[in-house]
């Protein structure tokens, strides 16, 4: 269960640190493993024998597992062998989308000692994905008195793929006046642009259309088209201009949808039909799209989608202010996104034990970590526990903490223990996230049974009838379960004449005397004898009582004259 929010008692802190667990070291440099994305459930992705230098023994022993920040790695540790094999196929594009190379990061759990191991998995691209077109048909419109060599530009196509399998070059159909050649920006990015190889006549052909194709590098290689029309237009001499040729602006986060953002101006000395200027995002991926919208006459660019800092910290839109003749200007728009402290800080179990033995010093009983998805002292955390509680927090490697016990616990004090793990970050207003946990302690035999009284006595009239109820005796142990199972019996006498066993018996569940045949005072006054109480504990615990039994007179002899003798 987990409360976010709220005040709650005095609590030690303990900071995220980056730390060395003094019982513990964690591993130097993480292991590298690798794996080709969509490969089949149950493949062999590494040997942590190999891998990492671990033994085998040593996996099993320690209660080796595997664990990820979020739990969600779907990767399965076989400790008899050392195997680490894959639960579920990765798509790496899901997982890293255009960053690469794509490394996910998990942690090998040794509990007996604690220990916590890096390690690292590397997917691979494959070329499963095609160049695709977020427009299916562009339309350009081109004076007639362009130059031979003039460039148009062109939307480029999107490859979900990386590296090689990425968009690797673009063709057009054939056609005498154009040909397509590509430009590559310093940031790696490559975009089609349109030459014109010979002049083009409105009269002779006012339209023509074209097969624009992306080819990416994979082996076979995939390819995706796109319809090309171009439309020839009468002169228009001027390209609009954009007042700047970087607009940078910043946003909140949480800014709620409509907001204006920005507004961006272009003018183009043309007159008429051929001055007026529209305005429209070029070679805008999807998701900018879904997030920012243009008004095409006044250049306004508003939010028509959620902004998230922790997905998208920056966007970069190139904006096309295009005139009726078909000339074009265009600027840049940087958008920065502000981070606001809105993520509540996650808290992730790796293990949990409970019960837990009482008697036992520095008892570990649960291995987690924490994390934040905000940036800067929104992500800064403080983790604490309740302070009148006799357990203790401690720092891990990185976000990992660790619950264990302060000092031996006593399951007679206390059976159960009922702890609240408080994270919160340090951002305004802070945000907290509280998870409970019921730790049990489980009984050890440290407690023998204990009479009702320190000696007993009791007082039966001679000639009772055999097998006469004399008394009760009574023991409690305060331990649980077979650690608190009483079993009674009688003790060897002191006076080695004296023939208890025939005399007395006792009931071994309850404790019950009986008098085992008719007692006579005037042969018997008083005998006594110990009682023994053994819990079924191991190894068994035992107390003894002192019982004294009282035999009352009865008148059953008649007097008789000693002197004189009588015949």
């Amino acid at each position: 269960m987990e409360n976010r929010g709220g005040s709650y008692l005095q609590t030690r802190q303990v900071l995220l640190l980056f730390v060395w667990l003094g019982m513990s070291q964690a591993h130097a440099e993480p292991g590298r493993l690798s794996v080709v994305e969509e490969t089949l459930s149950g493949a062999l992705v590494g040997n942590l024998i190999k891998d990492l230098g671990l033994e085998v023994a040593e996996l099993s022993s320690r209660g080796a597992q595997v664990a990820s920040n979020d739990n969600k790695l779907p990767l399965l540790l076989n400790v008899n062998t050392g195997d680490l094999l894959l639960s579920e196929p990765l798509d790496r594009e899901e997982l890293c989308g255009s960053i690469q190379p794509c490394v996910l990061h998990f942690q090998v759990l040794m509990k007996k000692p604690i220990q916590i191991l890096q390690a690292e998995l590397q997917v691979i691209d494959i070329n499963d994905n095609s160049p695709t077109f977020l427009e299916k048909e562009m339309i350009l419109d081109i004076p007639e008195n362009s130059p031979v060599g003039a460039v148009f530009l062109l939307e480029s196509a999107t490859d979900l793929d990386v590296g090689i399998n990425a968009v690797k070059s673009y063709a057009i159909s054939q056609s005498p006046h154009f040909h397509v050649t590509m430009r590559v920006n310093p940031d790696g990015r490559k975009f089609p642009e349109l030459v014109l190889d010979k002049a083009l006549d409105y009269e002779e052909q006012p339209e023509l259309s074209l097969i624009l194709t992306a080819s990416d590098g994979g082996a076979p290689p995939r390819s995706g088209t796109a319809l090309v029309r171009v439309r020839v237009i009468d002169i228009n001499d001027n390209s609009p201009a954009f007042e700047h040729t970087l607009y940078e602006v910043t946003i909140p986060e949480n800014s709620v949808l409509g907001s204006l953002i920005i507004t961006v101006s272009a003018w183009d000395l043309d007159s008429g039909s051929n001055g007026e200027v529209s305005y429209a995002f070029s070679h805008a991926s999807e998701d900018i799209r879904k997030t920012f919208t243009i008004n095409k006459n006044s250049g306004e660019i508003s939010l028509i989608g959620y902004l998230d800092y922790e997905t998208t910290a920056s966007y970069s839109i190139i904006i096309k202010a295009t005139d009726r003749g078909g000339h074009f200007g265009k600027s840049t728009v940087r958008i920065q996104v502000i981070d606001v402290n809105d993520n509540f800080p996650e808290i992730a179990v790796s293990s949990f034990i409970s019960p837990i033995p009482e008697n036992t010093a520095d008892t570990l009983v649960m291995i987690f970590s924490i994390r934040d998805k905000d940036s800067g002292d929104n992500s800064r955390m403080v983790c604490s526990i309740p302070e009148d509680l006799p357990f203790v927090l401690k720092s891990s490697i990185e976000n990992y903490y660790h619950l264990e016990t302060e000092g031996p616990l006593d399951r007679e004090s206390r059976a159960e223990y009922n702890i609240t793990i408080s994270v919160s970050d340090m951002g305004s207003p802070r945000l907290t996230t509280q998870h409970a946990i019921a730790v049990q302690v489980s009984d050890v035999n440290d407690n023998a049974p204990a009479f009702s009284q320190s000696s007993y006595t009791l007082s039966v009239r001679e000639n009772n009838s055999p097998a006469l109820l004399i008394g009760t005796i009574r023991a409690t142990d305060s331990d649980s379960g077979s650690n608190a199972h009483i079993t009674y019996s009688l003790l060897p006498p002191h006076d080695p004449q004296l023939a208890l066993t025939s005399l007395i018996s006792i009931n071994a569940d309850n404790g019950q005397l009986f008098a085992l045949r008719a007692l006579d005072y005037e042969a018997l006054q008083a005998f006594e004898f110990l009682v023994g109480a053994t819990d079924q504990g191991s190894p068994a615990l035992s107390s003894q009582v002192l019982v004294r039994v009282l035999v009352l007179d009865d008148n059953d002899n008649a007097p008789f004259v000693l002197y004189p003798l009588q015949n």
